[in-house]
């Protein structure tokens, strides 16, 4: 019987945020999930935003170079219950996809929604249910803490499972 090669990819799924960002790195071949690394960039939350956009544009270019994934996705900004904080946060997305678009690595967005129908599917499915089954998926004996973290690797299961049209 054929069965078609099918390459790893290496996948960094990205939670935006303003002080706290998660990422989460793994590797899918669409039928199998390892997690590579996940964790937070944390930067004060008193320094100004000509610093923050720095630092965080710092440690992305290190974290790609370190990990060189394949491709990258990011959450959307949807929904927000605070406008003061959707300002900051777009600004954050906009130097984390400028660090992913000058390594040449493609950049995938998806909704909450589209991350909750990949992962559990079911698109309102709780974050407490989005974490257990990204653990299970993953193989992980736990939840990845902070939850940053844990939203992040389920944002790279999403794009892990996204097949783009060729050209699209």
């Amino acid at each position: 019987m054929y069965k078609p090669f099918i390459p790893t990819m290496r996948i960094l799924g990205i939670d935006p945020g303003t002080t706290i960002i998660g990422y989460g790195i793994i590797e899918s071949d669409r039928h199998n999930y390892q997690a590579v690394e996940y964790g937070v960039c944390r930067t004060p939350s008193l320094v100004n935003n000509s610093e923050r956009v720095v630092l965080v544009f710092d440690f992305f270019k290190t974290l790609i170079k370190k990990h060189q994934p394949d491709r990258a996705a990011i959450e959307k900004l949807f929904f927000f219950k605070n406008a003061k904080t959707l300002m900051p946060v777009s600004e954050m997305r906009g130097i984390i996809i400028l660090a992913l678009s000058q390594s040449g690595i493609p950049i995938f967005e998806f909704t909450p929604l589209q991350v909750k129908q990949a992962v559990v599917s079911y698109g309102r499915a709780e974050k407490l249910q989005v974490q257990k089954m990204t653990s299970l998926i993953l193989g992980l004996k736990e939840i990845p803490k902070p939850d940053d973290a844990a939203d992040a690797l389920a944002v790279a299961i999403c794009a892990a499972n996204y097949n783009p049209l060729p050209n699209g």
